[in-house]
């Protein structure tokens, strides 16, 4: 073995060994990589940024705008919150989740589809007085299992791809995945609907601060619009059909209060006075086509472009508002925020926000430009509260985020459009209509992802450069010569597999792919069962809370402990090598 061969797996193995410390956040860890690449000449100064011009990360920093945009849309919890209203025994709630969140991991990326319906899965968890733990960890697993069976469900597939682009000039389609992918997802969800038991289930996350000051009960004005479900019914079936989770306080119409009943029937033009948390507000005015207060009413002048947001305030003792109501106020004409709802402690209110006397100590929402709010906040005397997703009164365009990505996963899938240029530009679109905020788009990006694919692409190619690759996979060849076909196939995956806890699922199938793909023509076999095999070692990682985000993601949520993964993911990942060599085998033939 040469000296820059050597010094190319030395590279790898400290790089693993960083990583495995969590001294530093795995983007510094492919920073300090990269620098220690060009610092040995294994990296040309030319060659030491082309990894941020990669297809890969336009992919990925892509997925994870349409990500953010399908989650903020709330169509998907919506569905889910349906079908789980109709649900109740801990054990079949845990399937329509795992389902739920399993299936959306194919058509967003898994740590996205995961993040649209962990809310939905907490407050499934609080209905059933049972700890967000039973849910959280199986959801985690099946999204990583969902992830797998298309190409833009996990990072691994998309590089696994571009490998066998290179070696063969074709890469895998969008769908090519699906045989597989679906298979394990199947299994894994029979799987989880049992050993869900495994988990101990008093473990419960320390409270936040949102959780903490616990205010659910908000007073919001919405008007029913025509072709609203609520033209036409009475107040108990609005009630009924929104589960008793939000109250109808009162109803204008003409500009007069009426007194209501049970029986009251609604009508388009009716304004309504609703009380509830303000996720559930949200999805009633939204999934009800309700027109809340104050949304169409002008900007200030010279503030039309800014970003419109909402904030959670309390109102002080010595506020401007004490004493006042939002219309004797004028608040949107002399401050340019509109008063979209009202939490009073101890009280149901049922007057209009702008015929409501606001007292000192009411949690208001505001609506406003983004870049005003804060100047807004300090001229009414007002002090926001500590941040909290507060999505009242944000989502519009519900259904163009969903209708942009279907477009880009058609062209993507017949071959009309490259994968990196369909999902950038559908990014583009998300942004360019509307459907996401440019704040909420930059937010959603998980930057250090990128960063360290940027820098690590160039370091994994050292490997192939300095001809390591080829090394390593003639000695897992002369392993693998006594193994029967599967065996070589198991090999890998139990490979991949072992790396990904220690490396992120992307790095993993960075350094793994190459050498798999050498691996396999060292053996006479085409290279396609071999690349799949890493792609779905990689992106399985059950037994750490670190080697993937998605584990990481429920780690607090869950109160999980590091023991507890491989409680529940060990016998998962004998299962997926059980499962998984079989129909890699199957599906893509070695000769």
């Amino acid at each position: 073995m040469t000296t820059p061969q050597l010094m190319s797996i030395g590279l790898l193995i400290g790089m693993m060994g960083l990583f495995l410390w969590g001294r530093f956040r795995y983007d510094v860890t492919a920073i300090i990589a990269l620098l220690a690449g060009l610092s040995l000449g294994l990296v040309k100064p030319k060659a030491a940024f082309t990894g941020f011009s990669d297809d890969i990360v336009i992919i990925v920093g892509s997925a994870l705008v349409i990500s953010s945009a399908m989650q903020r849309s709330g169509l998907i919890e919506s569905a889910l919150g349906i079908l789980a209203r109709r649900v109740t025994r801990v054990r079949s709630q845990l399937v329509v989740l795992t389902t739920a969140v399993g299936v959306s991991s194919g058509l967003v990326k898994n740590v996205g589809a995961l993040a649209m319906l962990m809310p939905a899965a907490v407050q499934t968890a609080k209905k059933s007085d049972t700890s967000p733990s039973v849910f959280l960890m199986p959801m985690s697993f099946a999204s990583l299992l969902g992830g797998l069976m298309t190409l833009v469900g996990t990072s691994p597939n998309i590089i696994v791809s571009r490998v066998r682009e290179q070696m063969t000039g074709e890469p895998f389609g969008m769908f090519d995945y699906l045989p597989t992918g679906l298979g394990l997802l199947v299994v894994g969800l029979i799987f989880l609907r049992f050993g869900y038991r495994l988990l101990p289930r008093e473990r419960r996350a320390a409270p936040t601060m949102g959780e903490s000051l616990n205010i659910t009960d908000y007073v919001t004005e919405a008007t029913i619009e025509d072709g609203s479900p609520a033209v036409g019914e009475t107040v108990e079936s609005f009630i009924d059909r929104h589960d008793h989770e939000v109250t109808i306080a009162n109803v204008v119409r003409d500009d007069v209060r009426t007194s209501i009943t049970a029986e009251f029937l609604l009508a388009a033009g009716d304004t309504l006075i609703l009380g509830g948390d303000p996720d559930t507000l949200e999805r009633v005015i939204a999934g009800d086509h309700l027109a809340l207060a104050g949304q169409h009413r002008d900007l200030p002048e010279g503030s039309e472009d800014d970003e419109v947001g909402v904030i959670e305030a309390v109102i002080t003792t010595g506020s401007v508002l004490v004493r006042q109501s939002a219309g004797r106020l004028r608040l949107q004409q002399r401050y340019g925020v509109n008063l979209i709802a009202v939490s009073r402690a101890g009280k149901r209110l049922t007057k209009q926000l702008s015929e409501t006397v606001l007292r000192a100590g009411d949690v208001i929402v505001l609506q406003g430009p983004l870049t005003l709010l804060p100047e807004r906040m300090r001229d009414l005397g007002t002090l926001p509260l500590a941040e909290r997703a507060l999505r009242l009164g944000s989502s519009k365009r519900r259904f163009l985020p969903l209708i942009i990505l279907a477009v880009a996963m058609t062209v993507t899938a017949t071959g009309y459009v490259p994968v990196a240029v369909a999902f950038f530009a559908a990014a583009g679109l998300m942004m360019a209509t509307g459907a996401l905020p440019l704040r909420d788009a930059y937010d959603g990006v998980e930057w250090p992802i990128l960063i360290m694919l940027g820098a690590l692409i160039p370091v994994s190619e050292t490997l192939r450069t300095t001809g390591a690759s080829d090394v390593l996979a003639t000695s897992l060849a002369h392993l693998a010569a006594s193994l029967p076909p599967w065996g070589a196939v198991a090999l890998i995956l139990v490979a991949a597999m072992a790396v990904t806890p220690f490396l992120n699922n992307a790095a993993t199938v960075l350094v793994m792919a190459p050498i798999a793909a050498v691996f396999a023509h060292d053996l006479g076999y085409r290279p396609e069962a071999f690349l799949i095999a890493t792609a779905i070692g990689a992106g399985c990682d059950f037994l750490t809370p670190i080697g993937h985000q998605c584990n990481t993601l429920v780690f607090g949520p869950g109160g999980y402990r590091f023991s507890d993964y491989a409680r529940l993911g060990a016998p998962l990942s004998v299962l997926v090598v059980l499962v998984g060599t079989p129909l890699v085998m199957w599906t893509w033939p070695l000769h």
